[in-house]
């Protein structure tokens, strides 16, 4: 397999996958077919457009296997693709359109996603004051930057220039954004492993990222960005090349949201994102294009937490995902779960944040009712 770009690009022509990546590919490809897989990637990768898609080939190099490894290799993935680079979602349209379109609830490919509004952050209330039920909440978006693919496609080097135009925007923040940068090279496992405890940091722990080719040259060009308080976060090059996280204990989200908002405003001036013109923000997995936000609460739902089958019923009529206590693919402990909202495309960020509020305020009537 050729070890770089000009290499594959000398060999085989600009749009043309490597013939030992479609070999490898097709393999992967006629195993997968008799796996048992829930997810979106086994229900619209059909052996038709299998075929239309499997010699392409983006200008980063990027080819389907690149996109579909992941879900070939961990079948019980729910989406099972990432977008290798911001190209893939249109080279690979007739694929990525089909998933977007029903996990961000039929937005169509006519469809486009609004211009960025962050509303009046200030209205928002206070979803819990009595600390009856949230123990914290927390608003993350992801940003990638403009002119490189997503992390299976980074070289070394780029890695280093990605971290450090962001280094190099994130501490000119001002007021309550002001604080420091930590390189995880520059962390010993001890201190990685406390921040990971203490949901500050992450670590190359998911297999499907893993999968997806998304840890290489760890810990190169990794780290993250913190205030003092530890209310505000900026992860470098994890799964996306920027992660910005507003979050505290409680449920103010107003607070937390205004936060967020102000330090998306400070970083537009100083960075250049990638933005589709009908997808809106890109990032590496197709749940996360448009606004890129995900607003959660860590909230204490014993009640309805006995029925997990009804809560998830009703927090899909609310637009909200359910996750365990622990994040994504974990359980439940003592009826603790992380409830976020599930769309993020087809709505401003204020909308998203609506939804999300108005869905996690009627969960806590339900608990309070029962």
């Amino acid at each position: 397999m050729p070890c770089n770009r000009k290499c594959e690009l000398e060999c085989c022509g600009k749009n043309h996958a490597h013939p030992a990546k479609v070999r490898q590919l097709e393999c992967k490809f006629k195993k997968f077919q008799f796996a048992t897989s829930d997810s979106l990637l086994k229900k619209y990768l059909t052996s038709k457009l299998f075929e239309e898609l499997k010699w392409k080939k983006t200008n980063y190099l990027m080819t389907l296997l690149d996109c579909v490894l992941t879900g070939f290799e961990n079948p019980d993935s729910s989406m099972g693709v990432y977008a290798g680079c911001p190209e893939c979602y249109d080279l690979f349209g007739d694929l990525f359109d089909e998933l977007i379109r029903e996990y961000h609830g039929d937005f169509k490919k006519s469809a486009v996603h609004p211009p960025m509004d962050w509303g009046e952050p200030g209205q928002l209330q206070d979803l819990d004051p009595e600390g009856k039920y949230i123990i914290s909440t927390r608003v993350r978006t992801a940003r990638s930057l403009k002119g490189y693919p997503f992390n299976p496609g980074l070289s070394y080097e780029e890695y280093l220039e990605i971290e450090e135009k962001i280094v190099n925007a994130v501490t000119e923040l001002t007021d309550d954004l002001k604080g420091q940068y930590v390189g995880l090279r520059d962390m010993t496992p001890d201190e990685i492993d406390l921040m990971v405890d203490s949901h500050v940091l992450y670590k190359e722990s998911d297999r499907f990222l893993n999968a997806a080719n998304a840890y290489r040259y760890w810990p190169a060009g990794r780290g993250y960005f913190y205030n003092e308080d530890k209310t505000f976060i900026v992860w470098v090059n994890e799964e996306d090349h920027m992660r910005v996280i507003s979050m505290q204990e409680g449920g103010n989200l107003g607070e937390i949201y205004d936060r967020l908002a102000k330090a998306i405003q400070q970083l537009d001036e100083k960075l250049e994102f990638e933005r589709h013109e009908r997808l809106g923000f890109l990032s590496m997995c197709p749940t996360n294009v448009g606004t890129g936000i995900r607003a959660s609460v860590h909230i204490k739902l014993p009640n309805l937490a006995e029925d997990m089958g009804s809560l998830e019923k009703i927090a899909e009529e609310l637009h909200l995902q359910i996750r365990g206590s622990g994040g994504e693919h974990t359980a439940s402990v003592g009826g603790i779960l992380d409830v976020s909202n599930k769309r993020r495309l087809g709505l401003t960020e204020r909308e998203v944040i609506q939804e999300m509020n108005d869905g996690v305020l009627e969960l806590i009537r339900l608990e309070g009712s029962k």
